[in-house]
């Protein structure tokens, strides 16, 4: 039971969740971010049972990469005809949605708003295919004078930028060959646990009536590289990777328990928000001590298990982020959860689909879904970089015995645990020892080059190139049945200047 000393207009819960999934046959007839927004906000109040959008006072925009506009934020208020005291629109960050909802909650909690509105969209499919047709859309007019979001790059080493581990589907591969090292598996035990677990993953999708690939995949067919499923960033195939052209809304509204219940929203379509926590990583990746583990993500982890008595299987519906294999599989190790978890609500970001920074809008719909259906104890996990933020919400049908909890930030922990981080070089010479490593393939199937994340004989951190021409240092990374990390090669530097390494 709630704290006798709580206020029913102090404690916040969740009354309406709602979903667009916009498939059109013709291109032009494709809508726009703000109109999938628009309609998921709709749905969502139709979902709560009662009137909700004219009372908005708190409304949060998840960030846009589809299309650019200028302040979406205040063209969606406008739309909605409401005038809310916090209006945002965030940065860019698939966590982003997670912590909305929290802070949504915790300003419920302080009195500042009665009802709050996350939401977020995209339509990818249809701004690509328009591109690729050369078709007009009719649509706001892009905003080209509104400054581009920051991405991966503007926070990188030029050295990384210049090898192309700058983006996510280049750059998690490293935590995917780090982590399955340390936790003493091959490559092929690894692959294998990763198509297991995406193939869980591909069940749920093709299960929920809002996923954009609605079919079951077996763990083989995730893992084995085809012309359809081929090779992006090893070891990572298509079909293991988010997938961001879909069309896709998503919206979250929450209220009072006094508002709800005055508002006649019905007693099982409330979801209760029990609490969170949140920390991050440097945004520069190389600048971090290790790629075995995320100290942020642990310190976020164990700060939502103690909400459940500190055991993670206290929770009967989880939703562990999803854009690349190696976080779920970390993320479950932190929650003392064995090989056999079933990790989503949703169905994840390659199957249900990545409406790039918002799929956690999503997932908090289906876990709201779930926890109306019968589960008693819900885990939202959000993250978004390259292993960088992290936001962790528990969310549960029964009412917390606490108010919720103003300050969520578990940094001081995560960074407690930091160890010495290596400097990074772009010169050196004599031996490196591989501390991980990724190889990039063309369209076509073809090695590009490999990248080897390196430590140099003082220790210090590199990034070199393997050519595409080396056969047997190309064989050697791959190899499925040991792991190339913690191997000594040699040091180069080629014509560019850039740092090439050769296994000895």
């Amino acid at each position: 039971m709630a704290n006798a000393a709580q206020s029913d207009d102090r404690i916040p819960v969740i009354v309406g969740v709602g979903e667009i999934t916009d498939r059109p046959k013709e291109i032009a007839d494709g809508l726009e971010p703000l109109a999938l927004l628009e309609q998921a906000l709709k749905r969502a109040e139709a979902d709560s049972g009662g009137k909700m959008l004219g009372d908005i006072g708190s409304l949060d925009v998840v960030n846009f990469l589809s299309w650019r506009y200028r302040d979406p934020e205040k063209q969606l208020a406008g739309r909605l005809g409401i005038k809310p005291a916090h209006l945002y629109y965030g940065p860019v960050g698939g966590e982003s949605p997670i912590r909305y909802l929290h802070e949504a909650a915790q300003r419920i909690a302080r009195g500042e708003c009665s009802v709050a509105a996350v939401c977020g969209a995209e339509a990818q499919s249809t701004a690509t295919k328009a591109e690729r047709a050369k078709i007009e859309l009719p649509w706001t007019p892009f905003a080209h004078d509104v400054e581009e979001p920051k991405r991966g790059a503007a926070f990188q080493k030029p050295m990384a930028v210049k090898l192309g581990v700058f983006r996510p589907i280049t750059v998690y591969p490293l935590y995917e060959t780090a982590t399955s090292a340390h936790w003493g598996q091959t490559p092929r035990e690894a692959m294998a646990e990763s198509g297991a677990l995406w193939s869980v993953y591909s069940k749920v999708a093709s299960e929920n009536p809002n996923a954009w690939l609605k079919r079951r995949f077996s763990p083989e067919e995730i893992t084995t590289p085809t012309p359809d499923n081929r090779l992006i960033a090893w070891p990572y195939n298509k079909l293991m990777v988010a997938n961001p052209t879909v069309n896709m809304g998503g919206a979250v509204l929450l209220t009072s328990l006094a508002k709800a219940r005055a508002s006649g929203v019905p007693e099982d379509r409330i979801v209760h928000v029990w609490g969170g926590a949140s920390a991050e990583e440097p945004r520069d990746y190389l600048i971090r001590d290790q790629f075995y583990e995320s100290h942020p993500q642990n310190a976020v982890l164990k700060s939502v298990m103690e909400l459940a008595g500190g055991d993670g299987r206290k929770f009967d519906a989880i939703e562990l982020y999803s854009c690349f294999p190696c976080v779920p599989k970390m993320a479950r190790r932190t929650l003392g959860l064995g090989p056999e978890v079933q990790p989503t609500v949703t169905g994840g970001l390659t199957f249900f689909g990545a409406p790039l920074n918002t799929y956690m809008t999503h997932a908090a719909c289906a876990m709201v879904r779930r926890l109306r259906g019968g589960a008693k104890l819900g885990l939202l996990y959000g993250q978004g970089g390259f292993v960088t933020k992290h936001h962790g919400l528990v969310l549960s049908r029964q009412a917390p015995g606490h108010a919720l909890a103003q300050d969520t930030s578990v940094q001081a922990e995560a960074d407690r645990h930091r160890g010495k981080v290596p400097e990074f070089v772009t010169e050196a010479s004599g031996k490196g020892k591989v501390e991980s490593f990724t190889v990039l393939y063309g369209r076509s199937g073809e090695v590009e080059h490999g990248v080897v994340m390196m430590r140099t004989a003082n220790d210090c951190r590199a990034l070199a190139r393997v050519p595409a021409n080396d056969g047997a240092t190309l064989a050697h990374l791959t190899n499925m049945d040991r792991t190339p990390v913690g191997s000594l090669g040699d040091i180069a530097t080629a014509e560019d200047g850039v740092l090439e390494w050769r296994v000895t």
